[in-house]
């Protein structure tokens, strides 16, 4: 389980890189200041789902089940290891939510087509019900992190956060 320092939304100092403790940290490449961008991202990570799980609270719902019902309505159909890496938890994690999920009828499972051993998920209807209900709540926070950045460069962040993912993925997500 994590500490909870990393569970803590709010963003702290990062270590100085180079220098001892105290000193400003070096600039990057770019000659920006500051925390590494690796950082910066840990943290909206850490706050996105510190507010989403607030948000999620009065559905029943985690962070770590909206996004596996998430990842079901986009794409039916799939084993838990598949969608723990769509998710990017552990399959030991995303068994647990699966079973939690499976048990509030909100997904159901059945043996693949072609292959019996393996157990594909699909959202039902109360899942898909769910999602719905779950939908101002999300959209609300995602224009609490949109807000302060102006209207013309959220393309341009959107974009960069696209970018990083699929340099780190192998993904193509632009």
């Amino acid at each position: 389980m994590a500490e909870a320092a990393d569970r803590d939304p709010a963003p702290r100092p990062a270590p100085a890189r180079g220098a001892g403790a105290g000193a400003d940290p070096d600039p990057d490449p770019e000659g920006h200041k500051g925390p590494l961008t690796i950082y910066l991202v840990k943290q909206l990570e850490l706050a996105i789902r510190h507010f989403m799980d607030e948000a999620l609270r009065p559905y029943g719902l985690t962070t770590f089940q909206y996004t596996a019902l998430t990842v079901l309505q986009h794409r039916g159909g799939l084993s838990s290891a598949q969608l723990a890496r769509r998710s990017f938890v552990r399959p030991q994690t995303m068994h647990e939510i699966v079973r939690a999920l499976e048990e509030r009828g909100l997904i159901e499972r059945a043996h693949a087509p072609g292959n019996r051993r393996i157990m594909e998920a699909r959202l039902t209807r109360e899942g898909q019900e769910l999602l719905a209900a779950c939908a101002p709540a999300v959209q609300k926070l995602e224009d609490r992190l949109l807000h302060d950045i102006p209207e013309k460069r959220r393309s341009a962040f959107r974009q960069g956060l696209e970018d990083g993912l699929a340099s780190l993925t192998g993904r193509d997500h632009g």
